[in-house]
């Protein structure tokens, strides 16, 4: 299989935080095609959205099931299904898509618990359906950078990993009446964590990626510190990573002032590098005993997978769409091998064993706030 393929999403519709990030980010490069989705829990909006999408009256549906009900058996079926809906829906959307044979990206968190995940691992497996979590962020060209410059020795053995993401919008005691805000402290659909499992698993996943190692132990404090919240809305987790790298991640929802608030540092042997992703198209790389100097988005010299990533010349900037489009672009690769049956074919994109490893911290990382930080295995 090549060339452009048939893409469809649940959930996304209008009022989504990324349902239009999806949208421009899998067609951005002319590899997908929107041709179905399931845009609302609401049936009547649901068409009207997916209409107002761009969608075709006949592939605007209600629901998620009229949707994988008509999909399943048209001759002409999605290639890709991206599940972009509230937490607790994840696993049952995910689940039904994959017993059904359709390629499935999932937004994160993956889902609300771990045997959930694991059902899912195993049965994406079993089907050989090609799937990812959107931990998108891993999609920054120069986060790739800082991937390839770990695995290259070019920072010497990896000591610390710094990570943060800690924004500032859930700040105000009365967001508990603000209905895009509440849902992420009620456990009923957020699961048993707030801010670790919304913000601050792509810090922790993205520190994993760069240096390429698992999460094996965490020790962990989450408070509430907005009165009356369930979950918490601040987090701090001392890590430890399979291959001995230390990693300290805080993540928070009420850190005033505070925009987006992604970040990390990689300390190694021979050098240290940091990114932020409100100033994504540069590193700052310092090797040992050497001034710091900045790395470019677009320039030349970097490492063929950050070279790659980029659409535009060095100078411009690229941001979150672009970083989207990458983990798009990685999948459409990967469909296209699968069908042509050629094995061994590269997956740079976060696969669901990664949002399964993110599940695990997640409880793991609640576990051991409840007895006063113990270190808790992964």
């Amino acid at each position: 299989m090549s060339g452009r393929m048939r893409w469809g999403m649940v959930g996304g519709g209008r009022g989504s935080q990324v349902g239009v990030a999806h949208k421009v980010a899998a067609c951005m490069d002319g590899l997908f095609e929107f041709s179905a989705g399931a845009a609302d829990i609401d049936p009547a909006k649901s068409r009207a959205d997916g209409i107002g999408l761009g969608l075709p009256e006949d592939r605007a549906y209600g629901t998620w099931r009229e949707m994988l009900d008509a999909e399943r058996q048209r001759s002409d079926r999605l290639d890709l299904v991206t599940v972009a809906t509230p937490n607790a829906t994840h696993f049952e959307i995910v689940r039904a898509f994959l017993e059904a044979g359709f390629n499935v990206l999932c937004e994160k968190p993956f889902t609300l618990d771990v045997a959930e995940a694991e059902e899912l691992v195993c049965l994406a497996r079993e089907r050989k359906s090609i799937c990812g979590v959107n931990f998108g962020f891993s999609g920054y060209p120069m986060v790739r950078q800082a991937r390839a410059m770990a695995n290259a020795g070019e920072l010497g053995k990896v000591r610390v990993v710094v990570m943060e993401f800690a924004h500032g919008f859930h700040a105000r005691s009365d967001d508990a009446n603000n209905p895009r805000i509440r849902w992420r402290y009620d456990p009923k659909q957020a699961g048993n964590s707030a801010v670790l499992a919304d913000a601050g698993i792509h810090a922790l996943h993205m520190g994993g990626y760069i240096i390429g190692q698992s999460v094996a132990e965490v020790s962990a404090d989450l408070a509430s510190c907005v009165p009356g919240r369930l979950l918490e809305d601040d987090a701090a987790l001392q890590v430890r990573f399979s291959d001995g790298t230390i990693g300290r991640l805080w993540t928070s929802a009420i850190a005033v002032g505070q925009m987006h608030g992604l970040s990390i540092r990689v300390f190694g042997e021979k050098g240290g590098l940091r990114w932020r992703q409100e100033e994504p198209n540069q590193i700052i790389w310092s090797p040992l005993d050497e001034p710091s100097r900045t790395l470019e988005r677009g320039a030349g010299g970097l490492h063929p997978i950050a070279a790659r990533g980029s659409r535009i010349p060095v100078g411009h900037p690229e941001g979150m769409l672009e970083a989207f489009a990458n983990i798009y672009s990685d999948l459409h690769a990967a469909i296209g091998a699968h069908a042509a049956g050629q094995a061994g074919a590269a997956e740079d994109f976060p696969g669901f064993e990664a949002g399964l490893e993110m599940v695990r911290v997640v409880q793991a990382a609640t576990t051991s706030s409840k007895n006063r930080g113990q270190w808790t295995s992964v």
